[in-house]
């Protein structure tokens, strides 16, 4: 079984998250490349894609990645968010990038929380139709944390498992 795991990441929480990920998928052949590098899903048989949830959505650099992975192949999407889990700014982005990976098979998904910028923070907080959620982000500090990153790799094991009984 060939693996990949990409991922884009802006502050370093959704990077620490693939790593864990990536530590996680077993008795496989991976790979570990960072959008950016325009990975080819082609000769992956599963695919981890991750990207930290921003205004409740999918990054834009984010988007031609998901659309482009062919059909029949097996996705499991991460994601980190300053939301609380499962907080529904981080489901819709859920929703979402599997509404752009239409001909994928998803598998899974798995989403903690991630450190929220503070000057993002201090932009929402002068706002008032995004104080709650910039209050709420403001508790994410000190993640993605050790417990985190663990359940991370549980949630790459637990793939890599599903996969191989599909």
């Amino acid at each position: 079984m060939k693996v990949l795991v990409t991922y884009y990441s802006e502050s370093g929480n959704t990077e620490r998250l693939a790593r864990a990920i990536y530590g996680g998928v077993e008795r496989a052949d991976k790979e570990f490349v960072p959008i950016q590098e325009g990975p080819s899903v082609e000769d992956y048989d599963v695919i981890f894609c991750g990207f930290p949830v921003q205004v409740s959505s999918v990054p834009p650099k984010v988007e031609p990645f998901l659309k482009g992975i062919l059909e029949g192949k097996m996705l499991a999407i991460f994601a980190t968010h300053g939301s609380l889990k499962g907080g529904q700014l981080a489901v819709t982005a859920f929703h979402y990038a599997m509404s752009l990976a239409a001909k994928a098979k998803v598998i899974g998904s798995f989403g903690c929380r991630g450190k929220v910028k503070s000057k993002l923070i201090e932009t929402l907080m002068k706002k008032p139709e995004h104080r709650g959620w910039a209050i709420e982000a403001q508790s994410a500090a000190g993640h993605p944390d050790d417990a985190d990153l663990e359940d991370g790799k549980e949630f790459a094991k637990w793939m890599i498992t599903k996969a191989r009984s599909l």
